[in-house]
C-alpha cells in the first residue's frame, strides 16, 4: 500500500507513507482549497522555534521527559536544517486561528521524533504541542516571522537605498534645475537637494519601521486558549520569551496582558502601517523619477534611466522605465496588503482575532516583495541614475519663475506682466524686461540668477 491508516478523535483516515503529517492534516488538506496561497514558510520555521523553544521550557519545569524534550529538540532542528517545505502543504484560508498549520507542525515534529526514539511515543498534542494552544503559538509566531524579516530582509535594503541616493546627491551637487509644484514650473532648487530629500525620506521611513516594529517584541506565549495561561506553571511565559530571543537573538518578551495579544493584532497593524508609509513615499519617488527622465526627446528629461532592456515589442529603440514600473506595482500591493491587515485587526471578536493566518500572509508577502524591489531598484536603477546637465539647463533658462527674485524689487504685478508678456511673445524673461524696461539689463541678470536662488 502507498498509504497508511492515521488516527484522530474523529476516527480513521488514509495517510500517503511518504507524508510525515497525521490525521488532523490530511483532513484539513482535503477540507480547504488546495494550491492557493500556501502559509509562507518563514512562518512554519517559527512555529518550529516555538516548539523547540517549549520542549526545553517544558522539560526545565519538570513536565517533558529528558528523552522526550531530546527527540522533539532533534526533529525541530531537522526541519529548520533540512529541507521539509512539502510536508506543510496548507494554504492561509482554513481556520483564523491557524490551528490547522499549528497541528501541521505538531504531527510533523513527532513523526520525525518518533523516528528518533524508534518507536510511536511522542503525540502530538500531549507532548509537541505541551502548555501551548495555538491561539498564543500562532500569534507568537507571526511576531518571530515578521520580525526576523523586517530585520534581516527589508532593513537592509531600505538601508542601502538611501545610502545610494546620498551617493547621488553628492555626485550632483552644483547643479541647478527648475523646481516644479502641482506639475507646473517654480522657483530653482538644486538637483543635489531634490536627490538628497529622497535619501532622508527613505532613511526616516527606515527608522519609524525600526520603533514600530518593537510592538512586536511583546508575545502572547503563555496565554494558552484565551489568555488566561490555563495548563501552564509559574513563569512558563517568560522562560519562553527568553529562550525564544536565545534562539532568534531577538529580544523578545511575553506580554504582561495576554487577553490583548490574543484579541488584537495591533502589532502588525502598527508594524505593518510604517512599512506602508514606506511604500507611499516609495511610491512618489519613483513617480518623481518617471516625469523627470520622461522623454528622451519630447518629455522633461532631466533625470538618464539606465537602459536595461528594449521597452516596446513594436517601437525600435524603444527604452521604458521598467524599474519604476516594477517598484511601484509592488508599493499599490503593499499598500493594498495594509488595507487588508486593518481590516483584519478590527475584525476579532471577543478574546481572539480570527484572521491571523490572512495576516501573517499578507505581512509576508509586504515585507518580501518590497525587499526584492528596492534591491532591484536600487541596482538596476538608482545606481546608474545620470542627470542630464544639458537639459536641466534649456529648461531653467526657459523657465518663467525665476521672475519671483524680481517681485521684491518692481512688485508682484509688474513681474507677473513681465512673466506673461514673456509667455506671450514666446521670449525669455530677459528679452521681455528689455522691451517692457522694468529694470536695466545690468540689474536683472544681477537679480535673476538661479545660484541666488537656491
Amino acid at each position: 500500500m502507498d498509504y497508511r491508516i492515521e488516527k484522530d478523535s474523529m476516527g480513521e483516515i488514509r495517510v500517503g507513507n511518504d507524508k510525515l503529517w497525521g490525521a488532523q492534516t490530511q483532513r484539513s488538506y482535503e477540507n480547504f482549497p488546495q494550491g492557493v496561497a500556501r502559509m509562507p514558510f518563514d512562518q512554519i520555521k517559527s512555529l518550529i522555534l516555538v516548539k523547540k523553544a517549549a520542549a526545553l521550557v517544558n522539560n526545565s519545569q519538570g513536565k517533558l521527559k529528558d528523552s522526550y524534550k531530546d527527540a522533539i529538540v532533534a526533529a525541530c532542528d531537522k526541519v529548520l536544517n533540512e529541507s521539509f517545505e512539502d510536508q506543510f502543504p496548507l494554504t492561509v484560508y482554513q481556520t483564523g486561528s491557524g490551528t490547522q498549520t499549528n497541528m501541521n507542525v505538531n504531527e510533523v515534529i513527532a513523526h520525525l521524533a518518533n523516528e528518533t526514539l524508534g518507536e510511536n511515543l511522542i503525540h502530538p498534542n500531549d507532548h509537541v504541542n505541551m502548555s501551548q494552544s495555538t491561539n498564543d503559538v500562532f500569534p507568537t509566531a507571526m511576531h518571530i516571522t515578521s520580525l526576523r524579516l523586517i530585520k534581516e530582509e527589508l532593513l537592509p535594503e531600505v538601508d542601502g537605498l538611501a545610502e545610494e541616493f546620498y551617493k547621488r546627491a553628492e555626485d550632483f551637487k552644483g547643479i541647478i534645475k527648475t523646481g516644479r509644484t502641482h506639475l507646473q514650473d517654480a522657483t530653482p532648487l538644486s538637483l543635489s537637494d531634490e536627490i538628497k530629500t529622497y535619501a532622508d525620506l527613505i532613511k526616516r521611513d527606515g527608522a519609524y519601521i525600526r520603533e514600530s516594529a518593537k510592538a512586536l517584541e511583546f508575545l502572547a506565549i503563555g496565554g494558552t486558549a484565551v489568555g488566561t495561561g490555563l495548563n501552564t506553571k509559574k513563569g512558563y511565559d517568560t522562560k519562553m520569551a527568553e529562550t525564544l530571543s536565545d534562539l532568534t537573538g531577538l529580544n523578545l518578551r511575553a506580554d504582561l496582558n495576554k487577553f490583548l495579544q490574543l484579541s488584537s493584532k495591533h502589532g502588525m497593524a502598527k508594524a505593518h502601517g510604517a512599512i506602508k508609509i514606506l511604500a507611499s513615499d516609495l511610491l512618489k519617488i519613483a513617480e518623481d523619477i518617471r516625469f523627470l527622465s520622461s522623454g528622451p526627446r519630447t518629455g522633461i528629461g532631466e533625470l538618464i534611466i539606465p537602459s536595461n532592456e528594449p521597452g516596446s515589442s513594436i517601437m525600435p529603440g524603444k527604452v521604458n522605465p521598467t524599474q519604476v514600473e516594477m517598484l511601484t506595482m509592488i508599493c499599490l500591493e503593499v499598500m493594498a496588503n495594509d488595507v487588508a491587515i486593518s481590516l483584519a485587526n478590527s475584525l476579532g471578536q471577543l478574546e481572539l482575532n480570527a484572521y491571523m493566518p490572512f495576516i501573517t500572509y499578507k505581512m509576508v508577502d509586504s515585507v518580501k516583495i518590497l525587499s526584492k524591489g528596492l534591491h532591484s531598484f536600487n541596482i538596476h536603477l538608482v545606481r546608474g541614475l545620470v542627470a542630464n546637465e544639458e537639459k536641466i539647463k534649456e529648461n531653467l533658462e526657459k523657465s518663467l519663475m525665476l521672475v519671483t527674485a524680481l517681485s521684491p524689487h518692481i512688485g508682484y504685478d509688474k513681474a507677473s506682466e513681465l512673466a506673461k508678456y514673456a509667455h506671450s511673445k514666446g521670449i525669455s524673461l530677459r528679452e521681455a524686461n528689455a522691451e517692457l524696461g522694468f529694470v536695466t539689463d545690468e540689474t536683472f541678470l544681477k537679480i535673476v540668477d538661479p545660484e541666488k536662488m537656491v
